[in-house]
């Protein structure tokens, strides 16, 4: 292995580490190094568009990877494929990797001074709103919360806010966007975004360097002050002591301190009994995993932002079927529109169903012949003796020959068995009934949408 390949291999691990499965796979599993000299990256891609959906989406956690790996001032180019027969190439060279704002965001500081508010980075991702952040109830009492702090930081009940939930659930979409909105609102506060993981490696420094006062006194300057996963504090003892001093100065002086973690503070482990006292000071709001109602206005959402064109029943397939994570709804989201862009598909059925099973693992539900029968009497509100039964009104006709059609498309049972279990119909009934579905559906509108229904209740 050449040491080209190992380190693109480095890059691809630290980068599948830190996004979706779905989205590695995607944007940067198809990804191939051509050439890496004079501090210039080649990579190869597929179209332009990966090129510029990269730029435009992953440039700044891609250009902390290759500074990581390949070293600072690395330049970056993408060789797209333009002719699939002869493997002619066009080089786009990359705008996002500025060597001093990944400096900026990487260094660790150490000497932490009090700046002026035009001067201070706030961390926070501008693009994380409470207007892209989709309400619903599983996050009401969390998103709630958030709005009144920002009305007033630091003056109300909800100082911390403890924010807790499970990967991708929407966290740190919502500690940014509190932070942002008290920064709409009060431009003359200090809010500093940063994780865990962040400040502890700032106050290592801090320490080697001997800078722990100016450490404190940066940290103490600040008005609002977001911390993401805190988890990640456990069996740091250093670390907590300084955290809890800050901790206690911003609470005091009614400065707001806005808390993430992936559990309750109950069920923190090697965190001081003290920190773990202060954090149930204010409201511990949980994040659950979005019911289907969120998920269904997510990827409605999402889908309108994106310009991808969904079908009802392609928006019910992915939310019955993605259920613990916003962001795997968004990796689906992303997958069908690559599909759709790169490979000139349409976004149907088939495409949905083929991409979230790359996503989630799905086992199809076993659908019996009586499910049908009740599904398709409930639908039409005619008892299931009658749909088997001798009754040749129109109505019950329809119902029957529907009831036909979906056991025949659902099921493996044989011609006969479906039409013993409507009544002791012989097989050339169920293949008349059928046909006349068959016949119907390319032009009635309300047939069609009977059966989407009938069908989304059976999978429920």
């Amino acid at each position: 292995m050449n040491e080209l390949t190992h380190k693109w291999q480095e890059c691809q691990r630290i980068l599948k580490e830190n996004m979706t499965s779905s989205a590695y796979q995607t944007w940067f599993a198809p990804i191939v190094p051509v050439s890496y000299e004079n501090s210039t990256l080649v990579l190869r891609v597929k179209s332009q568009f990966i090129a510029e959906y990269i730029e435009e989406n992953y440039v700044q956690l891609l250009s902390r990877v290759l500074f990581r790996v390949f070293g600072i001032g690395t330049h970056l180019e993408y060789r797209a494929l333009v002719d699939s027969t002869t493997g002619a190439g066009a080089i786009i060279p990359s705008d996002g990797l500025n060597v001093e704002k990944v400096r900026k965001q990487n260094e660790l500081e150490t000497e932490f001074h009090s700046s002026s508010p035009v001067e201070f980075e706030s961390q926070l991702n501008s693009s994380y709103t409470f207007d892209n952040f989709v309400a619903g109830e599983p996050n009401k009492l969390a998103r709630t919360a958030g709005l009144a702090i920002t009305k007033q930081p630091g003056y109300t009940a909800f100082n911390p806010l403890f924010i807790y939930g499970g990967s991708g659930v929407g966290k740190t979409h919502l500690a940014y966007a509190i932070g942002n909105q008290i920064r709409l609102l009060h431009p003359d506060k200090k809010v500093l975004y940063v994780t865990a993981n962040t400040f502890k490696l700032q106050y290592q420094a801090a320490s080697v360097n001997k800078h722990i006062p100016d450490f404190l006194n940066f940290y103490q300057s600040v008005d609002v002050l977001i911390v993401d996963d805190i988890q990640y504090f456990s069996g740091l003892d250093k670390t907590q002591d300084t955290f809890f001093h800050i901790f206690n100065y911003l609470q005091q002086s009614h400065k707001q301190l806005i808390l993430t973690s992936d559990r309750s503070p109950m069920d923190l482990k090697d965190i001081e009994d003290r920190l773990l006292t202060r954090f149930k000071w204010g409201l511990v709001a949980e994040l659950e995993s979005p019911d289907l109602a969120l998920r269904r206005d997510i990827l409605i959402y999402k889908m309108r932002h994106e310009g991808i064109e969904l079908h009802d029943e392609q928006i019910d397939y992915i939310a019955t079927h993605v259920t613990n994570s916003i962001r795997d709804l968004e990796g689906v989201l992303a997958s069908l529109l690559a599909y759709s862009t790169l490979m000139a598909q349409p976004i149907d059925q088939t495409l949905t169903e083929h991409v979230v099973g790359r996503v989630v693992h799905i086992k199809p539900k076993t659908i019996e012949l009586v499910d049908i029968i009740g599904a398709v009497s409930e639908h039409f509100n005619i008892p299931s003796r009658m749909i088997t039964g001798k009754t040749r009104s129109q109505e019950v006709t329809q119902a029957r020959h529907l009831a036909m059609y979906l056991a025949k498309k659902m099921t493996d049972h044989s011609l006969k068995e479906i039409g013993d279990s409507m009544g002791h119909r012989n097989h050339a009934t169920v293949i008349h009934a059928v046909s006349c579905i068959t016949q119907q559906l390319d032009e009635n509108e309300i047939l069609q949408k009977r059966i989407y229904q009938i069908k989304a209740a059976l999978q429920r």
